[in-house]
């Protein structure tokens, strides 16, 4: 696990880092919302992230699929034999034969598979990969699914100093899912959720939600993930248009003409003072609890505040990010995972999932809850520490004499010990 102590390691290993650069890190990652028990590849805790291999990812992916699925088709009493469909999503590794071919090959799955091994879709990738499952049981009938989503982190590890880079690197954290999804009739019995409606917005026609989060080499040609400034700005317009496409499929129509006639009333100025607040649309009448993706602090409290979302319904995304960071397309399930544990979903409550991803891309579906769930999951161990009194993490405690250091005179000693 990555502690405030290990965390400082890292960064004094990375020798393109000076003072300023260290300040932005701690100012960084002190409001970021994670906590000190997130995941990174082993290659980082072997000293290695400057120069990882390409074993390094395979190993990582390797490790993670072998677990999950294992327990995924354990849990459901399934059959490697009886997969019929397999998708699986890891944006930032390609390889030859691909990670979907040596699930194929370890788990000995069926010659007549229909397989889809999808890549550079990021954090959005899992409800594309839903979407297209979605599409062929549309067309044919009793079919199993395995959905694989994960991310290596092994070789996108950034290793330089470019600001825009480096935060990369103070959100994204090691982790995955595996998940069943049929329309088999003899599995009716052990079905979770069923699938409603699910909308899928694309703004890569505009330069600018294009260029917000990009894959790309910086000055000294060293590989990381640009986090561009105009994200929030990309995201925010992402959302909008997504939710004018989903909210008249799932909410009632009372809620829909208030809605409508709050913003004629705003656009006639009637009734309102100029400049007063803008009317919301209130999600919660047609929806008991929002999945949102873990993309860090700043988004959540940006869709919680587009939302008008209390904290009860913001409480799963914020510590799913305290606990695990942003672990890309299956931080949904992760968060999803956090209202089973805490036995929020009960039999007919509808759940709305709503992530983002490099394109620009925001993707909605609707859940509905088939019976009341209660499961542990991956928080068994922990669940009964969340919510914590604060998610204030040390690192402002340890590193905070930082801010009092000139950076014409400072030097880190040799002999310097983190605390």
């Amino acid at each position: 696990m990555l502690s405030t102590k290990f965390s400082g390691e890292i960064i004094r290993r990375n020798k393109h880092l000076g003072l300023n650069e260290y300040k932005f890190l701690l100012k960084a990652i002190v409001s970021s919302g994670i906590g000190e028990q997130t995941y990174a590849p082993q290659m980082v805790f072997d000293g290695r992230e400057a120069c990882p291999t390409y074993e390094d990812g395979i190993v990582e992916m390797e490790e993670f699929f072998h677990d999950s699925i294992d327990k995924v088709l354990k849990r459901n009493k399934i059959s490697p034999s009886e997969i019929d469909v397999l998708v699986v999503n890891i944006s930032m590794l390609a390889c030859m034969p691909s990670l979907a071919a040596r699930i194929i090959n370890y788990y000995k799955l069926r010659e007549d598979i229909k397989v889809y091994n999808i890549t550079g879709m990021g954090c959005s990738a899992s409800l594309i990969s839903i979407n297209i499952v979605e599409s062929i049981f549309k067309n044919e009938k009793n079919k199993v699914a395995l959905m694989v989503t994960s991310e290596s982190l092994s070789p996108n590890w950034y290793t330089g100093n470019n600001r825009s880079m480096i935060l990369a690197n103070c959100l994204f954290r090691t982790g995955g899912c595996a998940i069943i999804l049929t329309n088999k009739v003899a599995l009716k019995n052990k079905v979770m959720f069923r699938l409603k409606k699910l909308v899928r917005t694309h703004h890569g026609s505009k330069d600018e939600a294009y260029a917000s989060c990009v894959q790309k080499e910086d000055e000294q040609g060293n590989i990381g993930f640009h986090l561009d400034k105009t994200l929030p700005k990309a995201a925010t317009r992402a959302l909008v248009d997504n939710l004018k496409t989903i909210a008249p499929l799932i909410l009632p129509m009372r809620e829909l003409l208030r809605f409508a006639i709050a913003l004629f009333v705003k656009k006639m100025n009637w009734g309102s003072t100029k400049g007063g607040p803008r009317p919301v649309i209130n999600f919660k009448t047609g929806v008991d609890h929002i999945c949102l993706h873990t993309g860090g602090k700043a988004v959540i409290d940006g869709v919680g505040a587009n939302l008008n979302l209390t904290e009860y319904d913001l409480e799963p995304a914020r510590m799913t990010l305290h606990r695990f960071g942003n672990t890309s397309a299956s931080s949904l399930w992760y968060v999803l995972g956090y209202m089973e544990a805490k036995k929020r979903l009960k039999k007919g409550d509808k759940v709305l999932m709503i992530g983002f991803g490099a394109g620009f891309k925001c993707n909605s579906c609707l859940w509905e809850v088939l019976r009341d769930l209660s499961d542990g999951n991956v928080w068994k161990d922990c669940v009964d520490n969340y919510p914590p009194n604060t998610l204030v993490n040390p690192f402002l405690e340890k590193f905070g004499w930082l801010h009092d250091e000139d950076p014409d005179t400072f030097t880190m000693p040799d002999d310097y010990v983190i605390p």
